[in-house]
């Protein structure tokens, strides 16, 4: 099967669009940004492992790569049909690791615009305990575009971000610096704000979508902020309804008000084209969503100017 590069899907930089991956479990239709997506390979029957989590129906090797196949059914709490002539496997690559999840039918791509998906509410997402990161309507079809990284994480905690490279920096001196945070994930939203508090950097300004944080930052700006006294750094996310992280980044970055603030790009989908793209736009730094140490080493090195300034 094509891969996402193949199939010429890559889309240009900042235009707050993405290629969305249409696809059954069960009755319901999902979508996948085509971004994370490595290859679609017909299903096979894993080769099933011992004690592993309830999700994973197991592992199979295409090439002398092994992959852990991820039962979606079972995450979506979905019964599948029992003719499983149309299945397939979506073969992703985030957060550095390689995942394939068996869904029941892939239906094609649909180019939409960020601004076409809508955040699910509190109905749905309750406590942040859902895996729907948001909901669109293509030709009558309601889309639920899912929370992969949500799921992986409950899988296995450490693939959403490695807490334990910031548990050695409790007790940091603590910073004045203000950071605006744009993360569309209620869990990983709380992680990242625990965490750099944790690494001293307490004065944050939590956002849940690219709109949210530029309507913010806009307002900010407007009423009078100093950069490197009001607001210090914008962290954000690629994926998320309403605006998306690159759109936001370019926003900031075209904005004469704006445009010295740093904007650092933390993601699950950093790979070598989305580094392109994240650097013909203005980002001062991208960073894989798991390297959380990183994250912080980053920050530290971009505002550490400002302090001996």
């Amino acid at each position: 099967m094509a891969t996402a590069e193949e199939t010429g899907i890559l889309l240009e930089s900042g235009t707050n669009e993405l290629e969305l991956l249409e696809f059954v479990v069960g009755n319901q239709h999902y979508g996948i940004n085509v971004a994370k997506i490595g290859e679609l390979r017909p299903y096979e029957q894993p080769t099933l492992v011992p004690n592993a989590h309830e999700y994973i129906e197991g592992i199979f090797m295409p090439r002398d790569t092994i992959i852990t196949v991820v039962d979606l059914s079972k995450a979506l709490s979905v019964p599948l049909h029992p003719d499983n002539g149309s299945d397939m496997f979506i073969i992703t690559g985030f957060n550095k690791i390689e995942v394939a999840f068996h869904v029941q039918e892939v239906l094609g791509i649909n180019r939409i615009s960020w601004q076409d998906i809508n955040k699910p509410d509190n109905t749905i997402n309750r406590q942040g305990k859902g895996v729907a990161t948001g909901i669109t309507k293509i030709d009558g079809r309601i889309i639920i575009v899912l929370d992969f990284e949500k799921i992986m994480t409950e899988i296995n905690p450490e693939t959403g971000l490695k807490i334990s490279e910031v548990e050695a920096m409790e007790g940091r001196q603590r910073s004045d610096h203000t950071i605006l945070l744009a993360e569309d994930s209620p869990l990983l939203l709380e992680m990242l704000k625990k965490c750099l508090i944790k690494a001293g950097y307490t004065h944050l300004i939590p956002t849940e979508n690219g709109l949210e944080a530029w309507t913010r930052l806009d307002r900010m700006m407007n009423d009078g902020a100093t950069i490197g006294k009001d607001i210090s750094m914008v962290i954000t996310d690629i994926e998320m309804p309403q605006m998306d992280g690159h759109h936001l980044t370019k926003r900031i970055k075209n904005d004469e008000r704006t445009c010295d603030i740093p904007v650092v790009i933390f993601s699950s989908l950093i790979s070598d084209e989305m580094k392109r793209k994240g650097e013909r736009l203005g980002a001062d730094a991208q960073l894989s969503k798991p390297e959380i140490g990183s994250l912080i080493g980053a920050i530290d090195e971009l505002l550490q100017p400002k302090k001996e300034s």
